[in-house]
């Protein structure tokens, strides 16, 4: 799965731009310099630090769609290797319970009967062994299921992260752009939850 495409660092280039844009006209133009909400400032600082997190939380949930991925290949490699186990197990049980009905049917003095008895001994042998590879590979499939299944619920926590983080940063820069503050405090309520589930996903 692809990583999300981020462009906070424009969106903080932007927010500098038009800071520095309206200083310059303020002081600029014939009337009294307006100096910039001081509050600006700690929009631009919170908007660095969200797109940090959301870089990180970017990468994890990457990382961890990638290994969720690995994981599942190798469960359906193992889950191929013990079907065919368990059909080598079932044809070596099927020759040795034909090797002992041709057996039964022989005479007790026939040769043949003791060489069809031993060969159903040997295949009964065989099968254990077959048994016990087939079912250790069922048991590695199972483990690698849980750890895909683990895995993808981490990706998406980090995926939602990302999300809402990149919501905050948005409602920062219009918010920026438009000198709204309850727009930043609405983006920090948003990136709130979105450090929230940055946190879920490490957990």
């Amino acid at each position: 799965m692809p990583e999300e495409d981020l462009e906070t660092t424009e969106l903080k280039e932007q927010i500098d731009q038009r800071l520095e844009d309206h200083e310059h006209h303020a002081h600029g133009g014939h009337a009294r310099p307006q100096a910039a909400p001081s509050w600006l400032r700690y929009l631009s600082l919170s908007t660095a630090m969200i797109a940090v997190f959301a870089a990180v939380a970017s990468l994890e949930s990457g990382a961890n769609s990638n290994e969720a991925i690995l994981e599942k290949s190798e469960a359906m490699l193992n889950q191929a290797r013990a079907s065919d186990g368990w059909a080598y197990f079932q044809a070596k049980g099927i020759k040795a319970t034909v090797s002992d009905a041709v057996a039964d049917t022989l005479a007790d003095d026939r040769p043949e009967k003791a060489k069809l008895k031993a060969e159903a001994t040997r295949y009964r042998g065989e099968t254990e062994a077959i048994k016990k590879t087939a079912t250790e590979l069922e048991a590695k499939v199972k483990e690698s299921n849980e750890r895909c299944d683990a895995m993808m619920e981490r990706h998406h926590h980090f995926a939602i992260a990302v999300t809402l983080l990149q919501i905050a940063i948005a409602l920062s820069a219009i918010a920026a752009l438009t000198r709204l503050r309850p727009l930043w405090f609405l983006g920090m309520a948003v990136s709130l939850g979105g450090l929230a589930m940055f946190v879920v996903g490490f957990a």
